[in-house]
């Protein structure tokens, strides 16, 4: 997945390994400072390149979304300095950082010469980002070998869906565990494919996925069922009192509020 992106948008393939740098693989990481999934998107950022957000979903989770979503940013901040050096570094701090340290260093766009003047974590991030490319590559040089994923790619499959969802109650009619099916899918927040407009995806072991689309009727109202019940009353609206006076006030939010 990593390299068909990079490809797509003529980066290095070597930059895979920057989402190990990042999240050591995992989709569902989330920093102290409140960068989330593999490729650590802070909000802002991550709505910048189109990862959605809200209450019920996080695209910041999704592989596929946050993937193409670096791809331009690294893409962008290449463009800007023209190497990859520092197209890390501001991945790291944000290219105001860096822009910043350009200037204390009279001008020089080199990573190594402006080293001195970059925050401390981005003086460790681009050495580490080497260090991981080096041991990807020579792993097995130094009796260094890859632990088996809980999933492989064939292993797990797809079903899009464009109606309320409860992932719990598919794992009970699918035979497996909510927690996995959480697992596998991180970018809903609570557990619930909110009712959407347009499809989305949810990925499921392979086997309960035959069983989704077979059972898909099933599946679909179980969301439905466990909701409680709306009354049949309808509530009435507060009606204004005769003679009381309405005014609208306008309030200008503030940076803080």
């Amino acid at each position: 997945t990593f390299e068909e992106y990079l490809d797509r948008y003529g980066i290095p393939l070597e930059m895979k390994y920057l989402a190990v740098v990042e999240s050591a693989l995992n989709p569902a990481a989330r920093s102290r400072a409140g960068a989330v999934g593999l490729w650590q998107f802070m909000l802002p950022t991550g709505k910048m390149y189109g990862l959605k957000a809200d209450s019920y979903v996080d695209e910041r989770h999704d592989v596929y979304k946050s993937t193409e979503a670096a791809c331009r940013y690294l893409k962008y901040l290449h463009s800007l300095y023209g190497n990859w050096e520092l197209a890390l570094a501001a991945y790291n701090c944000g290219p105001g950082n860096v822009n910043k340290a350009i200037r204390r260093s009279g001008g020089v766009k080199d990573y190594w010469k402006i080293y001195d003047h970059l925050p401390r974590e981005t003086r460790g991030y681009v050495p580490a980002f080497i260090a991981v490319n080096y041991l990807f590559s020579h792993h097995a040089d130094h009796n260094i070998y890859p632990v088996a994923p809980v999933y492989c790619a064939y292993e797990v499959d797809t079903v899009r869906v464009c109606y309320p969802l409860d992932l719990a109650a598919v794992a009970v009619l699918t035979g497996g565990s909510a927690q996995e099916l959480r697992d596998l899918n991180p970018t809903f927040k609570l557990g619930v494919v909110p009712d959407v407009n347009d499809p989305v995806t949810i990925y499921l072991p392979k086997d309960a996925a035959g069983i989704y689309v077979n059972n898909e009727e099933t599946m679909r109202y179980s969301y439905q069922a466990a909701q409680p019940q709306a009354t049949t009353e309808t509530p009435q609206k507060p009606h204004a009192e005769v003679g009381t006076e309405v005014t609208e006030q306008k309030h200008t939010v503030r940076s803080g509020e």
